[in-house]
């Protein structure tokens, strides 16, 4: 595995250019959250052992998905759950680790936890009126700045208006009031760059909370999208400068609970590891 610094300048397949570096919104978020957080995953790339609760979103994330390639009349909640068991064992054949993620007592809960969230989709939205123009979409566009805004966004609907509806499943619980912004910025993120590609700004984005049977929605304007563009550009200068001193600070939080790092935290008593050297590949 190459042990690339994230700012070393890297190649999108777009246009064949040298860019000053790249971004996606997971990362951005991992270093709003906390520098350190950033460093141990992007830089270090360190391994993190699988969570139930992500490969719960992403074995739900698959079966929403490939639910969009079925007739409309077909995509009902007996389809998606049928669909539960064999989107597991695939998973499992490509990552055969997962197996040892969960005790076997433990198991059937787990499973019985990804039908309850995927009955719980069905009571969010109605898949049979609905008509994915993209699924899973990769996307990526190059700013003024050089640098490279990349990431996948799970649903484009276009309606026939030509009106862009960007939809995001997530598999918790919605945020409480006054933490909207920080689960927007994703959603801000992808339709930046959608706007960027597609010269036109989406009408709606919207997060499908299946944990709780929320949706949260936003209607972005060109104001934001600019605004959102500063933000990246600053998260990102922000990272080069933590690079150049090798000032990676940890930022305590209550998410530091779920953090897999924290025996290598300073705030916990712990070391980092040298950091890698640094190479030119990408």
């Amino acid at each position: 595995m190459s042990t690339a610094s994230p700012a070393e300048l890297v190649s999108t397949p777009v246009d064949g250019v040298d860019v000053l570096g790249a971004l996606s919104p997971s990362r951005a978020s991992d270093f709003m959250t906390c520098p350190l957080l950033y460093r141990f995953r992007s830089v270090d790339r360190l391994p993190e052992p699988p969570s139930p609760d992500a490969v719960r979103g992403t074995v739900v994330h698959k079966i929403l998905e490939d639910l969009f390639d079925l007739p409309a009349p077909e995509r009902t909640p007996a389809t998606a759950l049928g669909m539960l068991q064999p989107a597991w064992e695939a998973l499992q054949r490509e990552e055969p680790e997962l197996a040892e993620m969960l005790p076997e007592a433990e198991r059937e809960r787990w499973l019985t936890s990804c039908r309850t969230v995927l009955e719980r989709y069905f009571s969010v939205e109605d898949p049979s009126r609905l008509e994915a123009t993209e699924r899973e979409l990769y996307v990526e566009t190059l700013l003024d700045s050089k640098l490279l805004l990349r990431g996948f966004i799970d649903r484009i609907e276009v309606a026939p208006n030509g009106a862009v509806r960007i939809s995001d499943y997530k598999t918790g619980r919605a945020p409480g009031p006054g933490f909207e912004a920080k689960a927007l910025f994703q959603m801000k993120f992808y339709a930046l760059v959608t706007w960027r590609v597609r010269g036109e700004i989406p009408a709606m984005l919207q997060l499908l909370y299946l944990g709780s049977g929320e949706v949260l929605r936003y209607q972005p304007d060109e104001a934001d999208l600019r605004a959102t563009e500063r933000k990246v550009v600053a998260i990102w200068q922000a990272i080069r400068s933590a690079e150049v001193s090798g000032d990676w600070r940890p930022s305590p939080s209550k998410l530091c609970g779920w953090c897999a790092h924290q025996a290598l935290c300073p705030s916990f008593g712990g070391t980092p590891p040298p950091l890698p050297s640094p190479t030119t590949e990408a």
